[in-house]
């Protein structure tokens, strides 16, 4: 019968029965031992033990899980896993997986060029800004119904920022005007 070891970063290693387990391990050879060892254990440090096989060969096939409904469930599943140790061969530790940042979004071969919508109030200012002496800002207000500070919002913001447009600020006769500048 095999024994199993603990230690204090939570990583499970199988020994045969006959060779000694290193100092500073907390041991255990049953799920009743395994029980009685976890009794003084936070229930965060069980969470920890189950997510260190999650995901890790030969362990692929489970899911971490962010807490147990219970203790007894939580040794009763810890110990499964465990099994799957005794069927390797002599000392081996289970694999924990490389805690890192991974990005949440795909990477893009290329940033999508933004478009507004037809008929929308940005594809309106669009076409204004297109031409040739740009827009007005009074212009812009009448068109779209925002105020001055809604318009220069969403010139820097929407245009600027979020679609990466350039727009240029020009002098004219009829006051400042806004353009989008030709890449």
């Amino acid at each position: 019968m095999r024994r199993f070891a603990i230690d204090t970063v939570n990583t499970i290693t199988a020994f045969p029965a006959d060779e000694q387990v290193p100092e500073g391990q907390q041991q255990f050879a049953s799920e009743k031992e395994l029980a009685k060892l976890s009794a003084d254990w936070p229930a965060d440090r069980l969470t920890q033990i189950w997510n260190n096989f999650a995901g890790v060969v030969p362990f692929d096939d489970l899911k971490p899980v962010k807490k147990f409904t219970d203790r007894k469930t939580a040794v009763a599943r810890i110990w499964k896993a465990v099994q799957r140790l005794d069927a390797t061969p002599a000392p081996q530790a289970a694999d924990v997986a490389p805690k890192g940042k991974r990005s949440r979004k795909a990477a893009t071969a290329e940033p999508k060029a933004a478009t507004a919508r037809e008929g929308s109030k940005k594809a309106i200012v669009l076409d204004m800004l297109k031409r040739p002496d740009g827009a007005t800002l009074a212009e812009i207000m009448s068109a779209t119904g925002w105020l001055a500070p809604s318009v220069r919002g969403f010139l820097s913001g929407s245009l600027t920022k979020k679609m990466g447009l350039t727009v240029e600020s020009l002098k004219t006769a009829e006051g400042r005007a806004y353009r989008v500048a030709a890449k």
